[in-house]
């Protein structure tokens, strides 16, 4: 109904605009054909500017590299560039690699979100893991320098996401996650002192961590690793910042919802016994419990703490809410199920891991581009198991250009080996929940 009211609302405008006129089939007609054209010559003008502002990423003056990687991005979010991509792939990535090995601290930042939409146009396969292989280094190197927080953030959403694409091999995702680790872990040397990184900076780095475990089966995890992480975002739960709150309380959470807790905890520093037998298994048991005892009254705190003075109303909610969301799944299993509106379809989500990939991390990467991605990208079709209406826009249906086809609908398109990749993933993630710990009860306190 809602949909029929807005046709003829938009109807009425434009009988409004010119009463005079008389609408005939002949100038309907000259008009749809004027559309088709003018989509066409469109889409040569997209092409064209696309290809002035790669041309500009040559230029020795860091502010007109600057505007022509905002424009891209800009180009890339308002629709997807599979032609452009297809064409100037190598060009592209290569121009943003030296970018973020010499620009600005802007110019990393706005290279990097290039870098990252260039993976989510290009879906998994080998362009994919070519992305992530000659990113690694360069955007290692520039984590290591911690000027600019923006620009940090941005290097390592853009690590995630090309991670998250590219990264078929476990190793490689956790490679990713170690350089992650070091940012809010720095390691400079015996007597060398270093700097404390900011409370954004670490939420960050949660974050982009807690995206790429979403994609991990916990038990494939290298346990030395990644001991004692779970003590580290309890210790986050305790700091001022109620953004940095909420994102060890979700990546704490995911730890829980994926079952494999011991891989996360340890009862000393290097220990690697993560079994239950014997004497030693029976304490790593017993400090298991006591952590998740502690876990659980620190977020059950959160959940009703009271607003001081100075505080944001807005932050003090969203801060409760999210805890007795987390409590309600730790004590009784209950996942939140969400819901977004894409161009009036619903995209539901219904696990930890579904909400850290899609509201917590994907929305916020793509920003602006997010409802255009969801609607048309059939890689998170996939990933998220969306399937939107195809709509008409502007009375003229979206034809599938030569790229396009090549890249989703041919059978050894990279669309068809990463639904394979994505089954092989969720199978892993199904076969460790079923092994692993999801409640804590009331038992323990």
């Amino acid at each position: 109904m809602g949909k029929r009211s807005s046709k003829k609302k938009n109807v009425t405008m434009l009988d409004s605009d010119d009463a005079a006129s008389v609408s005939s089939s002949s100038s309907t007609m000259r008009s749809e054909n004027m559309v088709f054209s003018n989509v066409e010559e469109l889409q040569v003008d997209k092409d064209s500017l696309l290809d002035q502002y790669l041309d500009a990423l040559f230029e020795k003056r860091g502010s007109t590299r600057e505007k022509a990687l905002a424009s891209i991005i800009e180009a890339f979010n308002n629709s997807l560039q599979h032609e452009f991509v297809e064409n100037k792939f190598a060009t592209l990535l290569h121009q943003c690699l030296n970018s973020i090995k010499k620009g600005s601290a802007k110019e990393i930042a706005l290279a990097s979100r290039v870098i990252g939409l260039l993976a989510l146009t290009i879906g998994p396969g080998e362009k994919a893991q070519e992305i992530l292989e000659e990113s690694l280094s360069p955007i290692s190197e520039a984590l290591k320098s911690r000027s600019e927080p923006s620009k940090i953030s941005s290097l390592l959403e853009c690590l995630a996401i090309i991670t998250f694409i590219g990264g078929e091999e476990p190793e490689e995702t956790e490679k990713s996650m170690q350089i992650m680790w070091q940012v809010a872990h720095p390691k400079l040397g015996p007597n060398v002192a270093a700097a404390k990184p900011l409370p954004a900076m670490i939420t960050m780095v949660v974050s982009a961590w807690s995206f790429l475990l979403t994609t991990m089966d916990g038990w494939a995890l290298n346990p030395k690793s990644w001991q004692e992480s779970i003590s580290y975002f309890s210790s986050l739960l305790d700091k001022e910042d109620r953004s940095l709150r909420i994102a060890a309380g979700e990546a704490l959470a995911l730890i829980f919802e994926i079952g494999s807790l011991e891989k996360f905890s340890a009862e000393a520093k290097g220990s690697s016994d993560i079994s239950t037998d014997g004497e030693n298994g029976q304490r790593q048991l017993v400090y298991i419990q006591g952590l998740r005892t502690k876990v659980l009254n620190q977020m059950r705190n959160l959940s009703v703490e009271a607003g001081g003075k100075g505080s944001a109303k807005k932050d003090l909610n969203n801060q409760r809410n999210t805890f007795r969301d987390i409590l309600e799944f730790l004590e009784d299993g209950y996942v939140p199920e969400t819901s977004v509106k894409i161009g009036g379809e619903l995209l539901n989500t219904t696990t930890w891991a579904q909400l850290i990939q899609q509201l917590n991390f994907l929305k916020h990467f793509l920003g602006g581009g997010f409802v255009k991605h969801m609607q048309e990208n059939l890689f998170l079709h996939d990933v998220f198991g969306f399937s939107p209406k195809k709509k008409l826009l502007s009375g003229v249906e979206h034809r599938m250009s030569g790229g396009e086809k090549r890249m989703y609908k041919s059978p050894n398109s990279v669309l068809n080996k990463a639904r394979t990749q994505l089954l092989n993933k969720q199978r892993m993630l199904s076969q460790g929940k079923n092994t692993g710990y999801y409640a804590v009860g009331s038992s323990y306190e």
